[in-house]
């Protein structure tokens, strides 16, 4: 029970990694506030809060955009006003426009960037201010730690998804700067930066042609799940990872390595 009295939020844990990462996080005694701007699985099946509430755990839905500053913001307070504190903040929410740069009009760029860059700044700027209040629990050394979901294309170009690609860099740079200027005050940032995961959702991410390339290029004999993620996520959320900060951590199969 590693993240056991912890109080965890998600964003986009209604579906996907971030539906594995919360319930990966209850399965460790974690509270797990899912939030999302949808309660339903993109994938199909039982809403996340209801399959941790099912098996014992301890979750609740809350509706939020992470664009909107004051979704974020309420998000944060009322998690603080119903359990005390906030423990983890992971900032998993994102999308794609998947075009290529001239093909992106200006409403898909502010869209993409509006959740994947505007939306992990609003994650990680409410959660450090309300964790610079609090102390640490008394088997931590941290006040609070946040785990950012990147990509691997965050450091390689994500072929015809431009706006995505960028996004996901800023992500990477976000949680080094946050990591060094936080530190001193005992908060502990990293990422976790995906490569090809299978996560159920149809569209963009089920096309043939881009699944036959992320198996050619995977070492690893096959392609990545949701909760390989989950559990990267679930070591840097918790005491294990005492003296880890600033890193992005991949999870990719080998990818990045060939």
């Amino acid at each position: 029970m590693r993240l056991q009295d912890r109080t965890a939020i998600v964003t986009g844990a209604a579906s996907g990694i971030g539906r594995a990462i919360a319930r990966h996080f209850a399965g460790e005694g974690a509270r797990v506030i899912i939030a999302d701007v949808r309660a339903d699985p993109l994938e199909g099946g039982t809403p996340t809060h209801d399959l941790i509430t099912a098996k014992g755990g301890e979750a609740r839905f809350v509706k939020a955009d992470v664009a909107s500053w004051e979704d974020v913001e309420r998000l944060v307070q009322d998690t603080v006003a119903q359990y005390g504190r906030l423990d983890i903040m992971v900032n998993n929410a994102a999308t794609y426009a998947g075009k290529p740069l001239i093909e992106t009009s200006d409403a898909e760029w502010e869209t993409v960037i509006g959740v994947n860059i505007t939306g992990v700044f609003h994650g990680c700027k409410a959660a450090v201010r309300q964790m610079l209040t609090q102390s640490p629990l008394p088997d931590e050394e941290a006040r609070g730690r946040i785990v950012n979901i990147s990509s691997q294309h965050g450091m390689i170009c994500a072929p015809g998804d431009f706006a995505y690609g960028v996004g996901k860099a800023g992500v990477v740079y976000m949680t080094r700067q946050i990591a060094v200027d936080y530190a001193d005050q005992g908060i502990v940032c990293n990422a976790v930066a995906p490569g090809k995961i299978q996560t159920g959702a149809a569209g963009l991410a089920a096309d043939p042609g881009r699944l036959a390339y992320a198996k050619a290029r995977t070492p690893w004999p096959r392609l990545g799940r949701p909760e390989d993620v989950a559990s990267a996520a679930l070591f840097l959320a918790s005491a294990e990872a005492s003296y880890i900060t600033g890193i992005n951590l991949l999870v990719d199969g080998g990818w990045m390595a060939g």
